[in-house]
């Protein structure tokens, strides 16, 4: 009865987080910590501490992980899969809900319109997390030889995934020491499962089973914050699988961006708009079960994994490559919505508020709506 009371609880609370989660991961987090630790004390300070140091070592959107991780502390297995379903579903429910409204009238152009100056600030969000990303992971000239080693590998057309495994690579072996070379044999194991997938994702030609294995492959490999969902699947997207066109995509990141919950959530708009109702379920399924087995493996070894060693120096590694892509993706929707001289002072100005005051991401959006539907009437 217990355990059922438990699983009551973990539901209700996670419902609720999922509904009111706007502002990103670290609102999400905070919300979270207030919950499980202040309110109900279902896990003491540094153990949710602990928590949040694994998240970051391990790919999948960070604010679910949390979920994850919180239930399986609360009430086991069965804690991990209520925590993460009901953290997830509002989420799900309304990029899906935008989805088929995007379907049905994105092409009036009132809707059209109130992109307009959406995007410009788009590009404010992808630099101001690159920054924040950069900040705290490029520090030294080795981090920045790196990092402009890899901006240029993507800028030139390398894989997104293997511009990702390969920065980790790299920097574990420019940090690694001589005692510690025996341990560079992992290094021929960690591009199979991704590099596996992503050749099996480009094969099928059932759709959905297309979508779901492109979908998993890239919850399997999403590290930093949730625009690195757009790095990671712009150029598979809109040029290799032509699922979308670049600006449908920067409108599903948008709708990522104004949902409450993970980013990654874009999957479930993107996943309709290629195939329907069973295309949103199942792009869905596939970005966020990477993140259920991975959290359920290392949540035993919690206490080990935030220690170092080459895993922490392969996270750093992926982070640097992770602001590479994200600012390939800034360069790349800067060609297309920057369109005249205000939607450049509106990309700079919301720069600047998101700098200066760290303005949240969903009151940026709502000025954009603002601001595309007074110029659409009244000029």
């Amino acid at each position: 009865m217990n355990r059922k009371n438990n699983l009551y609880e973990i539901a209700l609370l996670f419902l609720k987080l999922g509904t009111i989660g706007f502002g990103g991961p670290p609102s999400n987090i905070a919300l979270m910590e207030q919950e499980t630790v202040h309110k109900r004390k279902w896990v003491e300070q540094e153990h949710f501490l602990d928590m949040l140091a694994a998240t970051n070592l391990i790919p999948g959107p960070n604010a679910s992980e949390m979920a994850l991780h919180l239930g399986y502390a609360r009430a086991g297995l069965p804690g991990l899969l209520t925590a993460g379903l009901f953290y997830i579903f509002p989420s799900f429910f309304l990029s899906l809900l935008m989805g088929v409204l995007y379907a049905k009238y994105g092409s009036i152009p009132q809707v059209e319109a109130i992109f307009y100056a959406i995007n410009p600030l788009l590009i404010s969000i992808i630099i101001s997390s690159a920054y924040r990303l950069g900040k705290g992971s490029i520090k030294n000239w080795k981090a920045m030889i790196v990092f402009v080693g890899f901006l240029a590998a993507a800028l030139l057309g390398l894989n997104e995934t293997l511009v990702i495994l390969l920065s980790g690579v790299v920097w574990i072996l420019l940090n690694l020491r001589p005692s510690q070379k025996h341990k560079l044999m992992v290094l021929f194991f960690m591009p199979i499962l991704p590099g596996g997938v992503l050749v099996a994702a480009t094969n099928p030609s059932n759709s959905l089973l297309k979508l779901f294995l492109y979908f998993l492959k890239t919850g399997a490999v999403l590290f930093g914050s949730g625009l690195a969902l757009l790095a990671l699947i712009q150029n598979d997207v809109v040029n290799n699988f032509h699922w979308l066109t670049q600006h449908q995509l920067v409108d599903a990141i948008t709708v990522g961006q104004i949902t409450p919950g993970p980013v990654s959530s874009a999957a479930t708009f993107i996943g309709y708009q290629v195939a329907g109702y069973g295309g949103a379920v199942i792009a869905t399924i596939g970005i966020f079960i990477p993140s259920f087995f991975i959290v359920f493996l290392t949540s035993k070894w919690l206490t080990n994994i935030k220690k170092g060693g080459i895993l922490h120096y392969f996270l750093q590694g992926v982070t640097i490559g992770v602001i590479a892509l994200i600012l390939v993706v800034a360069v790349r929707i800067f060609q297309t919505a920057i369109i005249d001289i205000l939607t450049l002072g509106i990309a700079v100005v919301g720069l600047f508020l998101l700098w200066k005051y760290e303005v949240e991401t969903i009151w940026l959006i709502l000025a954009g709506v603002i601001i595309s539907l007074v110029k659409f009437y009244l000029f």
